[in-house]
C-alpha cells in the first residue's frame, strides 16, 4: 500500500469511529430518553457493547459525552451507572425546566408553521387517548407526550434553546418516565392532556405567554405528583 494508499485508509478509519461513535451515541440517548433505563440501572461498557452489537471503543466514547451531559455516570469500580436523582436535584431542574421549555413553547407559539402545529395536535390526540383509557398504557402515553413537546420545542426553530432542553431531558427522562410506565393513575390524577389541551390551543391562537404558562404548569403539577409519591430520596440522607 502506497503512503497516499495508507492515508486515505487511515482518514475512512477514523471517518468510520466518528460515525458509528456517534450512532452508538444517539442510540443510548434515545434508550434514556424514552424511558428503557430507571435511575440507579448499571452497565458495563461490554454489556453495552454488545447490546449495540459493536466494539468497546465507541460505546466508551458515547458514555464519555453522556456522562459529560449529566445522563449517564461513571463510577470507581469503571460501572455505568444512571445517576440517582435526588429531591432537591429533581426540584432544582424543575425550575430550570419551567423557564427553558416554557421559553421555547412560547417561541413556538410565534413562529410555528400550520405543518408544525399539526403534528403537535396528532401527538396531543395520542396522548388524551390513551388517558381516557380505563387502563391507560404509560408506554404509549411516555411515546407521545416525548414527541409532543419535543415537537413544540423544535418549532421554536432555535437550536441552541433545543439543546439546553435535550440536555435537562437527559437527566430528568428516566424519574418522568418510570413514573408514567409505572403509573397509569398519574394520567388520571394530573390530567396532563389538559396542559397539551391548553398549549395546543396556545399555539393555534398565536398566544405566546399562554403557550409558556400551559408548559409551565404541564412540567410543575407531573414534578408535583413524582414528588409526592416520596420515592426520590433526599440528598442529605
Amino acid at each position: 500500500m502506497s503512503a497516499v494508499e495508507a492515508g486515505i485508509a487511515d482518514k475512512v478509519l477514523r471517518v468510520s469511529r466518528v460515525t458509528l461513535g456517534e450512532h452508538v451515541y444517539r442510540d443510548l440517548r434515545e434508550l434514556i430518553l424514552a424511558g428503557q433505563v430507571a435511575p440507579g440501572d448499571k452497565f458495563t461498557l461490554r454489556g453495552l457493547a454488545e447490546a449495540v452489537g459493536t466494539s468497546a471503543m465507541p460505546v466508551r466514547e458515547a458514555v464519555g459525552r453522556l456522562s459529560a451531559e449529566g445522563a449517564l455516570e461513571i463510577l470507581p469500580n469503571r460501572a455505568i451507572r444512571v445517576p440517582i436523582m435526588t429531591r432537591e436535584r429533581f426540584s432544582e431542574l424543575t425550575i430550570i425546566r419551567m423557564e427553558v421549555e416554557g421559553l421555547a413553547a412560547q417561541f413556538a407559539a410565534e413562529r410555528a408553521d400550520a405543518a408544525q402545529i399539526a403534528a403537535a395536535c396528532a401527538h396531543h390526540e395520542r396522548f388524551a387517548a390513551e388517558s381516557r383509557h380505563r387502563d391507560p398504557d404509560g408506554a404509549v402515553a411516555l411515546k407521545a407526550n416525548k414527541e409532543l413537546h419535543f415537537a413544540v420545542y423544535a418549532a421554536a426553530g432555535m437550536p441552541q434553546l433545543q439543546q439546553i432542553i435535550d440536555g435537562l431531558w437527559l437527566q430528568v427522562g428516566p424519574v418522568i418516565n418510570l413514573d408514567l410506565r409505572a403509573s397509569g393513575r398519574r394520567l388520571k390524577e394530573v390530567e396532563a392532556h389538559k396542559h397539551h389541551a391548553r398549549l395546543i390551543a396556545a399555539l393555534k391562537a398565536r398566544q405566546a405567554d399562554e403557550a409558556r404558562a400551559a408548559v409551565a404548569a404541564d412540567i410543575r403539577d407531573a414534578a408535583d405528583f413524582i414528588l409526592a409519591n416520596g420515592n426520590l430520596p433526599s440528598a442529605s440522607i
